[in-house]
């Protein structure tokens, strides 16, 4: 077989290359549960038929006339399994986030016209159930869980009809890799939701460009948890297939440690959020240890925080370092299952700080930039060491252009832009302009003439009310270095000066106050208390240094509750949602310059 053009042709060339028994595994009561790559496309084509015989299909093979069907589930097999078989069909898959709103799950459901659900548990399907006879075009829901009361989705499988194989066929043979995959809602940080519509050979252009950079072949295993509706981890999903790696599914977000442990991955994808945790986790262990060990582990530490990539590092340094790896990092990369070669993360800036101490480790972590229009990768850090450099975003991939545009955006062009936004050509034509240039909204510029850097938000940048300008964006990562601080949004825009909306690290705060033999109060009383006003002015003090006069937090709020996906506050891929923060903490925000 010929490379794969379309996404679906990925397991065929799997099963010609490097058939495996363990394409995808994934814990089912305590066991793992591993599906062979000859059992996948065969479970897919059964899938296929089961959809015929319900009435989906490629219509005119159009965005508007191509069937859809919606994905609502945590990562497992069944995804990847419902995925292909809607593709082979010439339906297209809207993935839907399972933490998202009833709400806006109707919209995005209404406005793709979704015949068929598939869901991956109750709580979920209790999101649904109530929009059966709210969406005009939703036809079934099926569960990948077995839930009293709801069809399960082996019932598709056991519609199937060895007649509809040649029919298959036929439509396979008329897909070609310019039609729709996928339809993609960002929820974004602002306004309604829009359809990112995205084809096979904007996917797979993504793939063939990325997987040379990565340590992939059929001797490596990959554990994945970041959301398989991002575009980013199904992207990498595919890319897995197509080189032969096999894929583990973490049985939930709070059993990465141990899943890690006992799949011993050689790859997976994060975003910087995550390692932010496995960092502060691994570092409240170090402030347990006592005496010669608690010396040698931040002595390692601090090792890390000096460590350059391209750089000659001297004898001295690489003597120490190789006694830091010895004693200290090695058992870290045990934690993380003793195999790991990269790390690839990408949706938010990564502090430099954590790439230098885990590249130091051992564990080199591969930052890359992309969007969900872009399918998604435009640049990326490289396994090879010369393509790689801390503090951006890599180089740019091999079939993409990037250009500056004068006032700093990052424009993109190239096989991985999406065709547009489903039924907004308005849209459409707003983002991408003149010879397909796609416009970003990211300010950045090139580093060396080939590293990319990304330096703000642009519709994130504000300006004071002294009419100078301010990028939020370093100055929040650098401030959440802080083991105190677990978030924090800065605030200014119109204002005499910029301001912060602080959410304690509350599991470090509560230390503190043990550690002065204070009793706890609560969050909410803690954050008023003088002690801890004054332990945060100091901490804001210490961080001011780093900035220019304009950028300096003068005043700040400290906040009794997280912000997380749930209460609203943060996006599906954990970036800051600021309207709605400015708008649920306005009465904070006012106090912030009531005095001023």
């Amino acid at each position: 077989m010929h490379q794969p053009e379309r996404l679906f042709d990925v397991t065929a060339f799997q099963q010609e290359h490097f058939p495996k028994e363990d394409m995808l595994a994934a814990k089912v009561n305590g066991a793992w549960v591993k599906h062979s790559t000859q059992s996948v496309i065969d479970q897919v084509n059964k899938l296929s038929s089961g959809l015929l015989q319900l009435g989906i299909g490629p219509g005119d093979l159009t965005p508007e006339g191509q069937d859809k069907i919606s994905i609502i589930s945590q990562n497992r097999p069944e995804w990847i399994m419902a995925d292909l078989a809607a593709q082979q069909i010439g339906a297209v898959v809207t993935p839907l986030y399972p933490t998202i709103s009833e709400h806006e799950i109707e919209f995005m459901l209404t406005d793709a016209q979704v015949k068929i659900a598939f869901v991956s548990d109750k709580g979920i399907y209790e999101k649904i159930a109530p929009l059966l006879g709210k969406v005009p075009s939703l036809q079934h829901v099926f569960s990948f869980d077995k839930i009293e009361g709801v069809r399960h989705w082996s019932e598709v499988a056991a519609m199937a009809q060895d007649s509809d194989q040649p029919k298959i066929q036929a439509i396979r043979d008329k897909i070609t890799p310019e039609h729709l995959v996928s339809i993609i809602y960002t929820s974004g940080t602002t306004g309604t939701p829009k359809g990112v519509m995205l084809t096979h050979h904007n996917v797979m252009s993504n793939i063939e460009a990325c997987q040379p950079y990565l340590p992939v072949n059929p001797d490596a295993r990959a554990l994945s948890f970041l959301p398989l509706n991002h575009i980013f981890e199904r992207m990498v999903s595919y890319l897995f297939i197509r080189a032969g790696v096999t894929i583990y599914y973490a049985e939930n977000m709070d059993t990465i440690a141990d899943n890690l442990r006992e799949v011993k991955p050689t790859i997976f994808t994060t975003v910087p959020r995550l390692l932010e945790k496995v960092y502060e986790k691994i570092m409240s262990k170090g402030l347990e240890l006592k005496g010669i060990k608690r010396a040698l582990f931040f002595w390692a530490v601090n090792l890390g925080k000096e460590y350059e990539i391209n750089k000659p590092l001297g004898g001295w340094y690489k003597f120490q370092l190789s006694i830091a790896n010895k004693l200290v990092f090695s058992k870290w990369r045990e934690a993380l299952g003793g195999r790991v070669q990269a790390i690839v993360t990408g949706a938010a800036a990564c502090q430099v700080r954590l790439l230098r101490i885990f590249t130091s480790a051992g564990i080199p972590i591969l930052e890359g930039y992309g969007l969900t229009e872009t399918s998604p990768v435009i640049s990326v850090n490289r396994f090879q060491v010369e393509d790689r450099m801390f503090g951006t975003v890599g180089p740019i991939i091999s079939n993409v252009e990037v250009k500056i545009a004068e006032d700093g955006e990052i424009l993109c062009k190239g096989p991985n832009i999406t065709k547009g936004y489903y039924k907004r050509p308005d849209l459409t034509d707003a983002a991408i302009t003149d010879g397909g240039w796609f416009h970003t909204g990211d300010i950045g510029i090139l580093v060396d003439n080939k590293f990319l850097k990304i330096t703000d938000r642009k519709k994130e940048l504000f300006k004071t009310s002294g009419g100078k300008f301010v990028a939020p964006q370093p100055i929040e990562n650098k401030f959440r270095e802080s083991i105190y601080i677990e978030q924090l949004m800065v605030v200014g825009e119109d204002r005499k000066f910029t301001g912060a909306l602080i959410v304690p690290s509350f599991h470090n705060l509560k230390d503190w106050f043990q550690k002065k033999g204070l009793p706890w109060p609560g969050n909410e009383q803690a954050v008023t208390m003088p002690e801890v006003q004054a332990l945060y002015q100091q901490t804001v003090d210490r961080y001011n240094q780093f900035f220019s006069h304009i950028e300096q937090v003068k005043k700040f709020r400290l906040l009794a509750n997280e912000w997380t996906v749930d209460t609203g506050e943060m996006t599906p891929t954990l970036k800051l949602k600021r309207k709605v923060i400015q708008e649920k903490y306005k009465n904070e925000i006012e106090q912030i310059y009531a005095q001023a």
